[in-house]
Order: structure tokens, then C-alpha cells, then sequence
């Protein structure tokens, strides 16, 4: 804090005054379950910030947590009903007070990042897992990247390809399946960005931005599969979908590496785990490298990718905003699979 400014530190846990409007489940299940009500203002610890939001993106993580499948995640989440009944990661928005151990952070400091039941008026943050926004993006951008895009780069990265360390020494080959979702989205920008040559997988009617984003190639998988035999990758990047492990062999190098976040098929107990876990299982007995992932937000990343998105080299594909009452129909659109893209919700 500077000197001589006025504290806006809040005691730890100490409850902020006042209630909030907010998206709240009471249960698991479809975008039926969810109501808007009005709800006390939450607490925030000594390293949390309390935002302000301005606007939120819906994920596919925020997805799972509404409807509660794989029920493997109720173990984390809860067990009979959610512990948080406000669901929502990302945000951006201003920052309302802060815990009395932040130091990156004042009040009135514009921000985005991911936070807890970020569907609301107010939501708090851990100071690690925020950045300053950018001047020169709106909120309903800003929101549409942390988890998205902070999963992109951890994918690439466990791809071999740092879009922060410059071009690859060789022009690689990737392949991103789901290319035209959240972050299907952000990863054909940072393998394009570094150097790769990307084939984007998606449906014919969004191939149009998956071309767009930057995309050498993209396959409709309605009409080809990627793993015919016409084109081997040197990194596979399958985000949310449902490829056989032998179906990914069958399209990488001899000493590709395959990368599998997400997944939304395999079973209401544990979804696509059964496959990457299988994968990963699989790797020391072969040639290719099969791996999994998990998307983390992190300070580091989120203030890279705040760079990046002022100087214009990554951009947030945007389909549609909703307002917060509309979150239900949000995530019906969502749901849906018609998004192009990411969704965001304004306050």
C-alpha cells in the first residue's frame, strides 16, 4: 500500500456489509436448478481480494460443479449438495477491499483473473490468482480468459511449445481437437503464435473461426476423422473430447506427444478420466508420449497473459453475452454445444 493512502484493509474473515445479487443451486443437476436470489456479500481472508464484477465467463469446469458429474467430483466439491451455492470461476471486474496480507492489489484496481461463485455482484479471490486488466480490453474480454486460456497454455506446455519462449526450432505440427471451444480457442492462438503449423478440429459450421484464430487446416469431424491416416502431429492437443487413446496414437508421430484435458464422455462416475489415466499409464511402454493435464490459474500466467492481450498477439473469441438473471439460458447454450467460442455474463 502507498504511503499515506487511506487503509482499505479488511480484518481477517471479517464479513463484508450488505447483500448481493447472485446465481445460486441448491442441488446438482441441469441449468433448472439454477435461481437468482439475493445473498450476503461474502468474506474474505487475509490473501484474498473481494471484487467488484463487471462480467464472467462460463467454463466447462463451471458446468461440471452445476451439474455435480463425474460424480468423482463430488468428493471435492460436495457431496450430497455444492459447498459453494454460487457457481462461477472466471471474472473481471474492480477491486471492492482487500485481505490484510495482499500487497498487489488496491481498491479501485481493475482486475481479472478467477475467483469463487463468480456468478454474483461480489466475489472473492485469492491475490494469487488475479492480474491488473489491461487498459485496453473490456471486462466482458478480460473474463473470457482465465481459465480458458490459462488450460491452453498449460496443455502447449506439456506439449513440448512455451508461447512465452518464442518460435519452436522446428515448424511442428499440432493438432488441437475442440478448437472452436474456450480453450480449443486460446490453443490454436499460442501453437500459431509459436511457430506451429495448426490444424484446428471442429465443426463445419465454426470452422469459419476456427480459420480465423489463425488455423493453418481445419478438419470437420462430421465429414473426416483425424485419424485416417492421411496426416500424422507431432503434438496432439484433445481438449474435451472423446478420441480413443489407439485414435490418437494413430495420428501422431512415432514420437508425438498426445496432451488430454477434459473429456466428456466415459461414465457419470469419473467422465474422461478413465481415458487419461489409461494414457498416462500406457506412455513408459511406447515411443509417443501420453499425458494429461489440469488448468490452474496462477498469478504468472494470468499477468502473461494480460501482456499478451495488450499488445493484441492473443484475442478472446467471444460468442455471445447474458446478463446474470439469464445464466440458466447461458448455460443451456452452452450446454448445447453452440457456442463458438466463449460465453460471457455481465453484471
Amino acid at each position: 500500500m502507498t504511503t499515506g493512502q487511506q487503509s482499505t484493509e479488511a480484518p481477517k474473515d471479517q464479513a463484508s456489509p450488505g447483500t448481493m445479487r447472485a446465481i445460486v443451486h441448491e442441488a446438482y443437476g441441469s441449468a433448472d436448478v439454477l435461481r437468482e436470489a439475493q445473498i450476503p456479500r461474502p468474506a474474505i481472508k487475509e490473501n484474498e481480494v473481494l471484487v467488484k464484477v463487471r462480467a464472467a465467463g462460463l467454463d466447462r469446469g463451471t458446468w461440471h460443479v452445476t451439474t455435480g458429474l463425474p460424480y468423482a467430483l463430488r468428493l471435492v466439491y460436495g457431496l450430497r449438495a455444492p459447498r459453494n451455492p454460487v457457481p462461477g470461476l472466471d471474472l473481471a471486474g474492480t477491486v471492492e477491499a482487500v485481505g490484510a496480507k495482499v500487497t498487489r492489489f488496491a481498491v479501485g484496481d481493475q482486475v481479472f483473473g478467477s475467483g469463487k461463485g463468480s456468478f454474483a455482484e461480489y466475489a472473492a479471490a485469492r491475490e494469487i490468482q488475479l492480474a491488473h486488466k489491461p487498459a485496453g480490453i473490456s471486462f466482458e474480454q478480460a473474463a473470457a480468459v482465465p481459465v480458458s486460456a490459462c488450460t491452453a497454455l498449460i496443455a502447449l506446455r506439456a506439449g513440448g511449445i512455451d508461447p512465452g519462449k518464442g518460435p519452436v526450432g522446428a515448424k511442428l505440427r499440432v493438432l488441437v481437437t475442440g478448437a472452436s471451444g474456450g480453450v480449443g480457442s486460446y490453443a490454436v492462438q499460442f501453437a500459431k503464435a509459436a511457430g506451429a503449423e495448426v490444424t484446428g478440429v471442429a465443426s463445419a459450421a465454426k470452422a469459419d473461426l476456427v480459420r480465423d484464430l489463425g488455423a493453418d487446416h481445419v478438419i470437420d469431424y462430421n465429414s473426416r476423422d483425424f485419424a485416417d491416416g492421411g496426416e500424422r502431429y507431432d503434438v496432439i492437443i484433445d481438449i474435451a473430447g472423446n478420441p480413443s487413446v489407439s485414435r490418437l496414437r494413430r495420428a501422431l508421430t512415432p514420437s508425438g506427444t498426445a496432451v488430454i484435458t477434459g473429456g466428456e464422455e466415459g461414465g457419470s462416475w469419473t467422465g474422461g478420466l478413465d481415458r487419461q489415466f489409461r494414457a498416462v499409464a500406457l506412455s513408459p511402454f511406447i515411443s509417443q508420449r501420453l499425458t494429461m493435464i489440469v488448468g490452474t490459474q496462477t498469478a504468472a500466467d494470468l499477468d502473461y497473459l494480460a501482456g499478451v492481450l495488450e499488445t493484441g498477439t492473443m484475442r478472446p473469441a467471444i460468442d455471445r453475452t447474458y446478463p446474470l438473471a439469464q445464466v440458466p439460458a447461458a448455460m443451456r447454450y452452452f450446454d448445447a454445444g453452440r457456442a463458438r467460442g466463449k460465453v460471457v455474463v455481465t453484471m
